[in-house]
């Protein structure tokens, strides 16, 4: 069994779901979800991603069994042991597969990448790193300044 993520890692990952969940349920704007959750993109590519949104209108891969399908933004917090896997791998399947946003937070280094799908590959949105302001591409108004994820 792997080991359990360092503390700082649960800690930004509350932090955000907090804080996309929030707004996804004040504006209705679908579903938020946390690992572990299978995200199934097709039968030979099963993923765990850290946090997840899927939009109402496309709710319908959501099943018991886990999501089947793209959601809509997955969020990622690597780790030493991950960053490959995350930044490399996991950002090549999700653009193939039409995740239109992803972002990759390393918690290590305070900072935070979104990135956007454009023509099937992903462009780099922003970058912040301790502070500074965040903003989704996929849910226009959810931002917030990454200090108030980073601080302890």
């Amino acid at each position: 069994m792997a080991p359990a993520p360092d503390w700082t890692h649960q800690d930004w990952s509350r932090k955000l779901f907090r804080r996309l969940d929030k707004f996804v349920i004040e504006h209705q704007l679908g579903e938020v979800a946390y690992a572990p959750v299978d995200v199934i993109l097709d039968s030979e590519n099963v993923v765990q991603p850290d946090l997840l949104f899927i939009a109402k209108a496309n709710l319908s891969i959501l099943q018991i069994r886990g999501v089947f399908g793209a959601p809509d933004l997955l969020i990622e917090l690597i780790s030493p042991s991950t960053v490959r896997r995350d930044r490399y791998i996991k950002k090549e399947l999700y653009a193939r597969f039409g995740v239109k946003e992803y972002w990759i937070v390393d918690t290590g280094n305070k900072a935070l990448e979104i990135w956007k799908l454009q023509n099937r590959r992903y462009e780099l949105h922003g970058m912040v790193e301790e502070k500074g302001r965040v903003a989704s591409v996929v849910l226009p108004g959810f931002e917030f300044d990454l200090a108030e994820i980073s601080s302890s």
